[in-house]
């Protein structure tokens, strides 16, 4: 008798999440400049020198700056919670994972990607980022398996983001803290700029 053939995981679609406010820092964050380029430039490059297919996921009224080559996806207008841009993500990528990263993460790598995006999830529904043991759920891979687990929460929208992914139990990646590194105010905006002046 032939032993099964294990398959390689699948490739994940790499989606960038930009249906924020963005208040901290006077709004309109996807399109904020940093060192010459829009602050959602750096994540979707990121996401794309790993990745064969990438999108971004905004609300109907965001504002983006000019991506060529990436599909813009929609996720509903009310509620405004992270949790319902990882659940609109999944159900447009169904049936494959996707590869969730924040519009704000301007210090994320390619390896970094790449560690997320082909990590084994040893039977979880995702694989997320971790800095020092505390979950970052808006850098992961979420299985289609995720979708059902984390809809009712979605629908609710009252959960802290971190509670509701913690909640399903994902396998958790240590990364750097500086590649978790995000930009909510003028003060990150400058920070970020010093930080990959020195790479």
């Amino acid at each position: 008798m032939l032993g099964v053939v294990e398959q390689p995981p699948q490739q994940p679609i790499g989606v960038v999440l930009a249906g924020g406010l963005g208040r901290r820092i006077g709004g309109g964050k996807p399109q904020i400049e940093l060192a010459g380029q829009p602050l959602i430039g750096y994540p979707v490059q990121a996401l794309q020198s790993v990745l064969a297919e990438v999108r971004v996921l905004a609300k109907p009224d965001t504002a983006l700056p000019a991506l060529p080559g990436v599909e813009v996806w929609t996720e509903p207008a009310e509620p405004r919670h992270p949790l319902v841009g990882i659940v609109q993500a999944l159900r447009l990528a169904a049936p494959r994972p996707v590869l969730m990263a924040a519009a704000d993460m301007p210090l994320l790598t390619a390896a970094a990607v790449a560690e997320l995006a082909y990590a084994e999830p040893a039977g979880a529904p995702a694989v997320v980022a971790a800095r020092d043991g505390a979950l970052e759920p808006l850098l992961g891979r979420y299985e289609p398996s995720a979708l059902a687990l984390l809809e009712p929460a979605a629908r609710q929208a009252r959960e802290p983001l971190r509670a509701a992914v913690a909640a399903i139990g994902p396998r958790l990646i240590e990364l750097a803290p500086e590649l978790l590194f995000n930009v909510n105010t003028a003060e990150d905006l400058a920070r970020a700029e010093i930080l990959l002046s020195r790479r």
